[in-house]
């Protein structure tokens, strides 16, 4: 019976693997889908607030989505089907992939509060993902590359991509300079990230990977900002200060913890 269930779970995560693929293209503007920064009025796009990451951060996507293709067919392998850290994770990560196709679905039909909560469901099961992988051990390098390194991007992405999607929510929903401002406000919301950035870096003992994809969405924010509309000097300052904490406090970590540890992604 359990082997059945495991087999059931290995189809699943390849199903729904190919059904993010195909939301993605559909987002991208294939099939007759319109592009991902021209839905919801434009609210996604780089330039719709001071928190939007310029175009070339999303390129990270396409990594993402490599990734999850790999894990996909690397999970569906006889080898691991009763591996029970694939038993823990395979039905979170095939959560994440519907999440991820809905919230792509959601933003085309351009329900904005919608998308705030889908893509905050899917930041929640990439936590549990993450506490699988910390307290159960890969059992090769493949698997680190594959399934850590590949959910731990996506986790890292998909935090900045949360904190973006409800900025554009509130931008679009006008609700004002709420005391702070634009400005004032993107600075809180940056200073905020660095510290998820850094506490990832060390709850996790130095796994790099979401500190890397969360520096990523900094860097670009920054770069927005300081060559794109709508310029903002301080935001960016602030954008680039905070990858650069980002990235610097998982280096830290993965380096005081390499030594003593195997590597981790």
């Amino acid at each position: 019976m359990k082997k059945t269930s495991d087999i059931v779970r290995q189809a699943g995560v390849l199903v729904l693997a190919l059904l993010a693929i195909a939301a993605a293209a559909v987002g991208s503007g294939a099939f007759g889908g319109t592009p991902t920064s021209e839905a919801a009025d434009g609210a996604l796009s780089a330039t719709a607030t001071p928190l939007a990451p310029a175009a070339a951060a999303f390129s990270i996507w396409s990594v993402i989505y490599l990734g999850l293709i790999a894990y996909a067919v690397w999970q569906l392998l006889p080898a691991q089907r009763t591996n029970e850290r694939q038993r823990q994770m395979g039905w979170l990560a095939a959560a994440s992939m519907v999440l991820n196709a809905a919230w792509l679905l959601v933003v085309q039909v351009g329900i904005l509060w919608l998308s705030v909560v889908v893509i905050v469901v899917l930041l929640g099961v990439l936590v549990q993902i993450l506490l699988v992988l910390l307290r159960t051990s890969s059992g090769s390098l493949v698997e680190r590359v594959v399934v850590d390194g590949t959910f731990g991007l996506y986790l890292g992405w998909v935090t900045i991509a949360t904190i973006a999607n409800i900025v554009a929510a509130l931008t679009a929903t006008d609700v004002g300079d709420l005391v702070l401002g634009a400005t004032g406000w993107s600075v809180v919301l940056l200073v905020a990230a660095a510290a998820i950035g850094v506490a990832f870096a060390v709850s996790t003992g130095g796994r790099i990977t979401p500190s890397l994809a969360l520096a990523w969405g900094l860097a670009w924010v920054a770069v927005g900002r300081w060559s794109g509309e709508p310029e903002n000097a301080t935001v960016a300052v602030a954008a680039a200060i905070a990858a650069v904490l980002t990235l610097g406090a998982g280096v830290v970590m993965a380096l005081r913890t390499r030594a003593g540890t195997p590597s981790r992604a």
